[in-house]
């Protein structure tokens, strides 16, 4: 009981720690729809841990609020009527005050239940701390949005360092296994946490390929911007294509060119592209493009997972607090963690044998794969020790909000 209760104090601390630098007036605003106001991701996941924990598991429990589950829940449709997604950024009140004092409210009744819980409370303790792992995630790519809004581009952190002089490292290309090969997350009760899409593990057919042993850089994608990359249509999928006619993107999310070269803005302001570092923030479509011209394709999610584990997933550039939060420069390959999520050119689609869990929590993952590609690896802003080999992350084609990146992959050995 004690490391759970040490677990649970610790992730939400990171949550509060991420949020310090924040305005009631940051924290208030909704920048899109696809985004989430600070404070209501705070108040979320206190929710989550108030109503699957505390509600469901001990007795005689009271509600802090009656009507803030209305405000704060997500897309759990057995729970009852919700506001809509985005009309989050509506909520002047309850403010940030109000919010962390619902947060520390939660926080000892938890510390008070903990060690009365069951076995399968405590389950789903843990799936709320990995759950908020995710909403610090989410919070600090919905500050940067916001922020990059703002005229004045101002930093949440300062920016440490400078970017590296000089071109990165070529790539090495490395073998994958072919034939049958097994992925997914092991059994329940493998000492292991994974979320319900990353199992049931399962074979999957590996023909003969080599995957990139790094990201692609920045480098590499102002050679594609000179090429003309985003001016070739048959570079382009057919609804890529056409996104980025609509949308005019002429560039990753976040860059500008002016009088001194691209630019990039980050959680540290706006910084010179950094030309070492992987690149950040592009779709599926810029990622499938800058692959067909490159004379290379995205990896499928088995053929990265199987490279992947063998690589420790606690490495690489991924978040250990608040600071000056960006990709870094690779310079121990082959690296599979951290920095950027990898575009897959897989579909988020169950594996063999997936059912969801019964009553509202089986409403977290499955219901959403329809449509969205999966991602893997995490990135510079998701916490150290929450990445496996397994994870499955998804989005739509067209999102790049998201510290996004890639890593080539081709036919043949």
């Amino acid at each position: 009981m004690r490391d759970a209760r040490m677990r649970y104090a610790s992730v939400r601390k990171l949550t509060e720690d991420l949020a310090k630098p924040l305005s009631d007036a940051d924290a208030t605003i909704q920048s899109m729809p696809d985004a989430s106001p600070a404070k209501w991701h705070l108040a979320h996941m206190s929710w989550f841990f108030e109503t699957f924990i505390l509600r469901d598991h001990v007795p005689g429990y009271q509600p802090y609020r009656a009507d803030w589950p209305f405000l704060f829940n997500s897309y759990y449709e057995t729970e009852g009527p919700r506001l809509g997604r985005a009309a989050r950024g509506m909520l002047s009140r309850p403010s940030l005050a109000d919010i962390l004092d619902y947060r520390s409210a939660v926080d000892a009744a938890m510390d008070r239940a903990i060690e009365q819980l069951s076995p399968e409370a405590l389950a789903l303790v843990e799936l709320g701390c990995q759950h908020e792992q995710q909403h610090q995630e989410l919070l600090l790519t919905d500050i940067l949005h916001a922020f990059s809004l703002n005229p004045l581009e101002c930093a949440v952190w300062p920016r440490q360092g400078s970017p590296c002089p000089g071109d990165p490292a070529p790539v090495i290309w490395l073998d994958g296994p072919q034939g049958m090969i097994e992925i997914g997350a092991r059994a329940t009760g493998s000492g292991t946490f994974a979320f319900d899409c990353e199992g049931p593990r399962h074979t999957a057919l590996l023909h003969p390929h080599q995957l990139a042993d790094r990201k692609v850089t920045n480098a590499e994608w102002l050679a594609f911007m000179a090429d003309g990359g985003y001016e070739e249509p048959r570079l382009w999928l057919s609804d890529g294509w056409a996104w980025r006619q609509t949308q005019g993107v002429r560039a990753p999310f976040y860059w500008m060119d002016g009088a001194h070269g691209w630019t990039s803005f980050t959680l540290s302001g706006r910084h010179p592209i950094d030309p070492a570092a992987p690149v950040c923030h592009v779709s599926f479509y810029e990622a499938d493009a800058f692959a067909t011209w490159a004379a290379a394709r995205l990896p499928t999610e088995a053929e990265w997972e199987v490279a992947a584990a063998q690589h420790d997933p606690s490495g690489g550039n991924l978040l250990d607090g608040p600071g000056d939060i960006r990709p870094r420069p690779v310079h121990d390959s082959p690296r599979f963690f951290g920095d950027a999520w990898e575009w897959t050119g897989s579909a988020y689609r169950p594996y063999p044998g997936f059912s969801a869990a019964d009553g509202a929590i089986g409403e977290y993952n499955g219901k959403f794969m329809s449509g969205q590609y999966v991602l893997r690896g995490g990135s510079c802003a998701t916490p150290r020790g929450h990445m496996r080999a397994s994870y499955r992350n998804f989005f739509y084609p067209h999102h790049r909000w998201q510290f996004m990146g890639l890593r080539l992959a081709r036919d043949g050995a």
